[in-house]
């Protein structure tokens, strides 16, 4: 085992100390954020930092990088309300990583990469036409870190639109049918393979591997 300490961490170039930063908390979920700005200029930006805070409500949330530069997702979401997480799957791969360049505010990464904004009645905010699992969130909350500028966006779920065959009666959504896409670091992508789904877990009993099909898709 390789020991590296903080002052390894302090020495490390920028762009090495990032790369090994944003890797350090494994394979994490990736989607397209889409908002649109009041005078109806839409975004879309790749996001790694998606977290479930709670099922009734349903809030999800996302860490925002300091907004010392200008952050056209954070300051479109906290001017409308509203946003889209748009999940990925390997058609949409190349597309979805170049809307991380640095794209000037009245230039949208819909039409810079290909990719097809879609709404929907009474929800202002793009959606991703050729993802296959999107949602539609409402702003509940801004939570800033002081420690390194960053800010805890919380968003409501108020839309869900999944195929329907990857969902199953029991609410299990089936990522590997959908090809969902997760990342780590700055530029790696990873496919899903499922390893086994296990029993609901007990003190008095280990789990034991649920073998009806019908759970595991």
């Amino acid at each position: 085992m390789k020991t590296i300490t903080t002052a390894d961490i302090a020495a490390m170039d920028k762009l090495v100390r990032v790369q090994f930063a944003t890797s350090l908390p494994g394979v994490k979920p990736v989607a397209l954020i889409g908002t649109r700005s009041p005078q109806g200029q839409t975004n879309l930006a790749p996001f790694s930092s998606l977290v479930h805070f709670g099922s009734n409500p349903l809030i999800l949330g996302m860490v925002s990088r300091p907004d010392v530069t200008e952050r056209h997702t954070l300051s479109n979401l906290e001017a409308t309300g509203i946003w889209t997480i748009n999940h990925l799957h390997p058609g949409i791969l190349e597309a979805a990583h170049h809307c991380s360049a640095r794209f000037p505010s009245e230039i949208s990464e819909f039409s810079a990469t290909g990719l097809t904004e879609h709404y929907e009645e009474n929800f202002n905010a793009p959606f991703v036409s050729e993802s296959r699992f999107r949602l539609g969130m409402e702003f509940a909350g801004r939570l800033n870190i002081p420690l390194n500028g960053t800010a805890l966006i919380l968003g409501k779920v108020v839309l869900v639109q999944i195929e329907e065959t990857a969902l199953a009666p029991d609410g299990s959504i089936d990522l590997v049918r959908l090809e969902t896409v997760a990342s780590t670091a700055l530029d790696t992508y990873f496919g899903i393979t499922p390893l086994s789904r296990l029993s609901y877990a007990e003190p008095d009993r280990p789990p034991t591997r649920v073998i009806d099909r019908k759970l595991l898709f």
